[in-house]
């Protein structure tokens, strides 16, 4: 059991906050996005598909085009898809800059757990 004064000692430590306030407003809509099996099925026929009408992108699916369409509107809300206007139609593309913001953020994270672990080992080891 750490006694008071070793509590002290290691809540004092110097930590950093990997992501501050406006990274947090930034990545949260898009871990939002990403939090969702449709969503990523979307996304993932995008990436490797190429673009699509919601014809497209609904074939073979058990949801409706309605609910295709609202989960591609939160993908364009976060920055993953972008569309178009083709004819009558609009046509949904990937946009592979925000899954790259994505994996920053959790390489950010990850080396602040690192860090923190290795402050603890430190602390336990002194």
């Amino acid at each position: 059991m750490v006694g008071a004064s070793n509590s002290r000692t290691l809540s004092g430590m110097s930590r950093t906050s990997a992501l501050d306030a406006g990274d947090v407003r930034d990545a949260a809509p898009l871990f939002f996005a990403l939090g969702d099996e449709t969503r990523l099925r979307l996304l993932a026929r995008l990436s490797s598909g190429g673009p699509g009408s919601i014809a497209r992108l609904s074939a073979k699916s058990r949801v409706s085009r309605q609910a295709i369409t609202k989960h591609l509107e939160v993908l364009a809300d976060a920055g993953l898809v972008e569309s178009r206007r083709d004819g009558r139609e609009r046509i949904w593309a990937f946009e592979p800059k925000r899954v790259s913001d994505a994996h920053a953020y959790l390489d950010r994270i990850s080396r602040e757990w690192d860090d923190a672990l290795s402050r603890l080992k430190q602390f336990v080891e002194d």
